[in-house]
């Protein structure tokens, strides 16, 4: 019979529980893809279609790509409550958060 989860958690000590959701996190932290990033926003495909005003079959269309428009993942990302943020890691200068990329703007040069 399988233990539940909670039982196992309330017999380790502070610091095991420590460790259990610092790797949690590490997990969390690289997802792999849209479709999991629209799952841990708890949302559906149809819900993430309505706030961009798109049909479902096209938001799995989105997901399954491997390469995007920023603007099209920035839509995606907000569409499922989040903001998109791009790092850049230079060898010998650190890393950087590039801003407004993926921005639709009006141009009119």
């Amino acid at each position: 019979m399988a233990i539940p989860l909670e039982q196992i958690l309330s017999e380790m000590t502070p610091e095991e529980r420590a460790a259990v959701e610092a790797r949690k996190a590490e997990f969390l932290a690289e997802i792999d893809g849209l479709a999991e990033l629209r799952r841990i926003a708890e949302l559906t495909q149809g819900q993430v279609a309505e706030a961009l005003n798109i049909k479902q079959p096209t938001v799995h269309q989105i997901e399954k790509r491997t390469d995007l428009y920023l603007s099209t993942l920035r839509r995606f990302v907000e569409a499922a409550g989040g903001e998109l943020e791009l790092r850049v890691t230079l060898p010998g200068k650190g890393a950087f958060t590039l801003t407004g990329v993926g921005e639709l703007t009006t141009d009119t040069r």
